[in-house]
C-alpha cells in the first residue's frame, strides 16, 4: 500500500495572498459605492405628493426662510402704548412699525421699504387717509454703520484713557428710536476709552504752577504717592515742580483713575 504524499508548492501561498488582496479591494469599492448611494440627496426624501392626494396645504421644500419673513422683528405685536396715533405714517418711530427689509440695495442710497403700523397704531397718509401699508425711505446701511450721533453706547469707567496705544472697551450700543436702519438695533462695538471723572485741566495746571512744590497738583489728580514725594522733597528741589508743570501743560500727566480732563 503506497501512501500518497502531497508536496507544498511555494507559489500556491502567493496565489492565495494575491486573491485575498483582490477580494479586499473589491469589498472596499463595493462599500464605497453603497455609502455614496445612501448619502446622495435623493435617498430618504419623500416622493412628491400626488395631485389627487389628501394634502391641500402648500409644501415648503426649502428649509431656508424667505428674507422678507426673516426680517420681521420678533416683537411685532409689542407694546404700542407710547406710539402716536393719527399722525403721518412716515414719521412713526421704528418701534411702532414693522418693515420688510431686504438687502438688495445700494449701500448708502435711500431705498423704499414696505412698512405697516403695529396693531393698535393708526397713521395717516399725506392726503389724510388712513393707511395700512406705506413706503418708508431708509438709507441702505446696517445699524452699526450709522453715524455715532445716531446711536447711544454704554460708557466704561474702568479703562485708562491716558495710555499708549489708546485702549478700547466693548460697548453696547442702541440706535435712536426715530432712526431706521437694517439689521439689529442693539449691537456691540469696540470704542476708545473716553470718559471723564470731573477733573479740570486748568485747575491742575494752576495748582502745579502755584503749589506744585508742595505736591498740590498730584494730590488734586489723586496721585497721593507722588504728592507725598513732592511734599517731603520740596518739589524735588524745584526740578520735579518744573517737570510737572510741563507734563500737565501738555496733558501727559492726567487723573489717577485714567479719565480725561474736562
Amino acid at each position: 500500500m503506497c501512501a500518497t504524499c502531497q508536496f507544498w508548492r511555494p507559489d500556491r501561498g502567493r496565489c492565495l495572498r494575491s486573491h485575498g488582496i483582490i477580494l479586499l479591494l473589491l469589498t472596499d469599492v463595493f462599500l464605497q459605492c453603497v455609502g455614496g448611494y445612501l448619502s446622495s440627496p435623493h435617498v430618504g426624501h419623500e416622493p412628491p405628493p400626488s395631485p389627487h392626494g389628501a394634502q391641500h396645504g402648500p409644501v415648503i421644500s426649502n428649509p431656508v426662510i424667505p428674507a422678507a419673513v426673516s426680517a420681521l422683528p420678533r416683537n411685532e405685536e409689542g407694546s404700542t402704548a407710547e406710539c402716536p396715533s393719527a399722525g403721518q405714517c412716515s414719521r412713526l418711530p421704528s418701534s411702532c412699525v414693522c418693515c420688510h427689509y431686504h438687502h438688495n440695495c445700494t449701500y448708502g442710497q435711500p431705498t423704499a421699504f414696505t412698512c405697516k403700523p403695529k396693531r393698535g397704531v393708526h397713521c395717516l397718509a399725506e392726503s389724510g387717509q388712513q393707511q395700512a401699508n406705506f413706503s418708508q425711505w431708509v438709507p441702505c446701511q446696517f445699524c452699526w454703520q450709522l453715524e455715532p450721533s445716531q446711536y447711544t453706547c454704554s460708557n466704561s469707567t474702568d479703562c485708562m484713557t491716558v495710555a499708549c496705544p489708546r485702549r478700547r472697551y466693548n460697548a453696547t450700543c442702541e440706535v435712536h428710536d426715530h432712526v431706521h436702519c437694517l439689521g439689529r438695533r442693539v449691537f456691540n462695538k469696540r470704542l476708545f476709552c473716553n470718559w471723564t471723572g470731573g477733573y479740570k485741566w486748568s485747575t491742575a495746571l494752576a495748582l502745579s504752577i502755584t503749589l506744585g512744590g508742595f505736591g498740590a497738583d498730584r494730590f488734586y489728580l489723586g496721585q497721593w504717592r507722588e504728592g507725598l514725594g513732592k511734599l517731603f522733597s520740596f518739589g524735588g528741589l524745584g526740578i520735579w515742580t518744573l517737570i510737572d508743570v510741563l507734563l500737565i501743560g501738555v496733558g501727559y500727566v492726567g487723573p489717577a483713575d485714567g479719565s480725561l480732563y474736562i
